[in-house]
Parts: C-alpha cells; structure tokens; sequence
C-alpha cells in the first residue's frame, strides 16, 4: 500500500517521505599490467576531489611497482571541478553513509575480482589510500576475501567501524603523515599507530616534512614496503 503525505502539525504542510532504493550503477578504474606475470595487485584509493588519475600516477612512481599490477579505482560519486570542469569524484558523504559503505565495498570487491581473473594475479593485494581514500584502502582491505599483503596510508586516519578483529586480518600497515598535515593531525596518527599495534599489526610508521602531500618520502618507503610484500 502506498504511504500517504504525513502533515506538519504546527504548519498542516504535507512533509515529505525519505525513503531509499536499490539501483545499479558503473564504476571507472584504471589499470598497468605488471612487466611479468602473474604478479599481486597493487589498488588505489584516491583523495576527495580527485580522479582515478591522480593515484594511478602516485603509485606507478614507486620503484618496484612495475612488478604489481597497478589498479586506480574511481569513486562513484563524480563531478565537476569548478575551475577547469575536468571530472573528479569523492568517495562519500555523510548522508547515507552507512549504504555509502555497503556500496563502495561491493563495487571495489568487484573491480579487484575482476582484475584478480584477467590479470591472472598471484601473492596478494596491498591497498593503498590518499587522504579520503585512506579510508577506503582499510575498508576494501578488511573485507577482502582475497590474499592480503598490506595497506599503505597517507594523510588520512583509519576509520572508526573497523573493530580489532578486521584490523587484525592486515599484517602490516604503513602509516604516513606529513608534520604540517592541518587535515591529519599528530594527535589521530599517534591515535592510529597505537590501535593497529593493538589489533596486532606491524606498524611501520612514517612522519616526513611536508604538508598533505605524497611526497618523496613516501614513494621510497613505499618502494621499500612492497619490496618486502612481494
């Protein structure tokens, strides 16, 4: 049976009725099949406001990368950036957010998935976030059924939902934030290192000079982190 309109009783307007449906939608991701094959997948998430581009260059930089099959995944949610109207996208907001979640766990499963078959992939996953997509890297990473191999984080914290068991799946993070990082603060990154050492995890543990940013830094103990994943 349909809902009838609800009225205000301090106005007798008609209020609306908030309600949510299911509906299918595409993804974008970008990929670099390794030199030699089969090789682990190396996924990236990147920051609010920013293509699939964006992390796609930061990570095939990484010396060593060339040996992991490179995947940029793009959040669902684009638009337009103001000033060139070149497509950008985000990964969330805080309206619908727990759906949000559901949606972009089962998008980026499907795209790893995907890549796993074509690429014939072996030897796991690191996951690998910017800013928001930080986030991102921890969630895809926790819920995962393939083999993990790692997170690598810049400049954006661990999200709050992911209890100590999920963590616990990750073995070994690098954590890395820049000491004039206003978004990242020392409090949240001292925050993090502390519950990964808690869920049992290696914490490697990064603070280079720099703002929010993937720096130089960055890029070699990134190398150095998948030298030892591989």
């Amino acid at each position: 049976m349909a809902k009838r309109a609800a009225f205000d009783a301090a106005s007798g307007e008609r209020r609306a009725i908030e309600q949510r449906i299911k509906t299918g939608t595409h993804g974008r991701y970008l990929t670099i099949p390794a030199d030699v094959a089969p090789a682990p997948l190396l996924v990236g998430f990147h920051g609010y406001a920013e293509p699939a581009e964006m992390q796609l260059d930061r990570l095939r930089i990484i010396p060593g990368s060339e040996r992991w099959t490179i995947v940029a995944v793009q959040g669902l949610h684009r638009f337009y950036n103001r000033r060139d109207q070149q497509v950008i996208a985000s990964w969330m907001t805080r309206q619908d957010r727990e759906l949000a979640m559901d949606d972009n766990r089962a998008y980026i499963a499907a795209v790893v998935d995907a890549v796993w078959t074509a690429q014939s992939a072996s030897g796991g996953a690191v996951f690998t976030g910017f800013s928001q997509g930080v986030a991102m890297a921890f969630r895809a990473a926790t819920s995962s059924h393939r083999p993990i191999a790692g997170v690598i984080a810049v400049g954006g914290d661990v999200p709050p939902e992911l209890d100590r068991g999920m963590l616990a799946r990750l073995g070994h993070v690098l954590i890395c934030r820049g000491v004039r990082d206003e978004w990242y603060t020392t409090e949240k990154f001292e925050a993090d290192q502390a519950r990964l050492r808690g869920a049992g995890l290696v914490v490697t543990a990064l603070e280079f000079d720099g703002g929010h940013e993937w720096s130089a830094a960055v890029v070699s103990a990134a190398s150095a982190f998948l030298a030892e994943r591989r």
